[in-house]
């Protein structure tokens, strides 16, 4: 499925803003991320295994936060970073 990666972590897509990854759950899918991509999945998720406070997942229009959740095989997967500034 086609997942869209924002702009602060496409140094570990060689600057790619769209990827292919497969799985049956987010947690899945994130693994085949980092098997690609390196170091992209602890970005997105922390020692624990749940997902960063700063990181969003929109599983089609739908926002996730639990990493077992499983998803669509046609949903398009928008991982996206909360900014904040001061």
């Amino acid at each position: 499925m086609k997942v869209r990666i924002p702009t602060p972590l496409r140094s570990y897509t060689d600057q790619l803003s769209n990827v292919d990854a497969v799985g049956a759950t987010l947690n899945e899918l994130l693994t085949d991320l980092d098997r690609q991509f390196p170091g992209l999945r602890f970005r997105v998720v922390d020692e624990q295994g749940r997902l960063r406070k700063h990181m969003r997942i929109f599983v089609g229009a739908d926002m996730v936060r639990d990493v077992e959740a499983v998803v669509d095989g046609s949903a398009e997967i928008t991982l996206m970073q909360a900014l904040s500034g001061g």
